[in-house]
């Protein structure tokens, strides 16, 4: 009996946090909301599609994010609310597949190649799915569907916001051929502009790269790209994946000199680090710097505690110390990150602490 071909939806709330904001106050409704802090240091945690139109993005400055768009409202998060949303919109998903990864607390996949309740397709629980969450949380939420986990989040990026986009079975290919390799989930900036600079700038030119060569540039990684470039994703949809890390970085525009720059853009960093903590409700006990400077030697520095570390504050001040024995800079620096190991959730910390007190 041949295996059935795979079906993937993937579904991303449209400006999830933005979007409760403006449902649960009708004032903020039609103007430009930015979830986050208006301060020196503030990153904008989500924008609405209004605030999107004068540039205004996700892990901006907060002050950058106010001077492209002055009418900017700022609005503290309340994660509460987004978990209590989220736990509806999970919800609705589990009617229909017990095989749910999230992603984030507004995105996930769901495979259902045996769904739990029968449709006549996949493109109709897509949109039966859709329907639900809106009729549940009055919020829209974009889905795509095809037959890997790749090209069902293409597909979602595809008709944003409130859409729903297909690509079936042996369009894979054709789909990706002429799109940016910045466009693809598992392509970050800085690997893109590598890509730019071998002569890759689509996913054509991707398919046209021998694997050999994708090797010798990108390591491990390279059979993913290889497989991608033709519409090819082998990876499961895996319920209740265990996460290992958290972290993010950035590639600047200008290379950093200046000792203010760089724990400026530390502070940045954790900032954002901690924010996906509080989306994923974890913290971790080890904290990583990565650096790499303008000729592209790279180091990394790690610290490990006790106890988790407890908040932004905290994970700021690690990150900086990790940094402070490198000072002054020997050359500039092009990259830096911050990630948490160690994982855990808050009631395992509670858990630790009352053992450590048993004799």
């Amino acid at each position: 009996m041949p295996t059935p071909i795979r079906r993937i939806i993937h579904i991303d709330m449209d400006a999830f946090y933005a979007s409760v904001e403006q449902r649960d106050n009708p004032a903020l409704k039609g103007r430009p909301v930015a979830v986050g802090h208006c301060q020196e240091r503030g990153v904008v945690a989500a924008a609405s599609y209004e605030a999107r139109k004068f540039g205004v993005r996700s892990a901006m400055p907060s002050l950058i994010a106010r001077r492209k768009c002055p009418e900017l409202v700022f609005v503290s998060p309340r994660f509460d609310a987004y978990r209590a949303v989220s736990a509806q919109i999970h919800a609705v998903f589990s009617r229909y597949t017990s095989l749910i990864q999230p992603l984030s607390l507004d995105e996930a996949y769901l495979d259902i190649t045996h769904p739990l309740l029968r449709r006549a397709s996949a493109t109709a629980i897509a949109e039966e799915v859709r329907a639900s969450i809106f009729e549940q949380t009055g919020l829209t939420a974009s889905a795509g569907v095809s037959y890997n986990k790749f090209l069902a989040k293409l597909a979602s990026d595809h008709r944003k916001p409130n859409g729903l986009f297909v690509i079936p079975p042996g369009m894979g290919e054709a789909f990706v051929a002429p799109l940016p390799v910045g466009t693809f989930h598992g392509i970050g900036p800085a690997t893109a502009r590598r890509m730019n600079s071998l002569g890759i700038h689509t996913g054509a030119d991707l398919r046209a790269c021998p694997l050999d060569i994708l090797k010798h540039h990108f390591g491990k990684a390279a059979t993913f790209y290889y497989g991608i470039a033709r519409g090819v994703d082998n990876r499961p949809v895996e319920a209740n994946r265990p996460r290992k890390s958290l972290g993010k970085e950035t590639t600047f525009l200008q290379d950093l000199h200046t000792e203010s720059e760089l724990v400026q853009a530390m502070a940045m960093l954790a900032s954002q680090v901690w924010t996906a903590c509080q989306k994923r409700e974890i913290t971790g006990r080890t904290v990583t710097l990565k650096l790499r400077h303008s000729d592209f030697t790279q180091l990394t520095r790690s610290q490990s505690f006790p106890q988790p570390v407890q908040n932004e504050a905290a994970l700021q001040q690690a990150a900086v110390r990790l940094l402070t024995p490198l000072l002054p800079l020997s050359k500039p620096v092009r990259l830096l990150g911050v990630s948490l190991t160690g994982l855990v959730v808050p009631g395992q910390i509670e858990a630790d602490r009352q053992l450590s007190l048993l004799p």
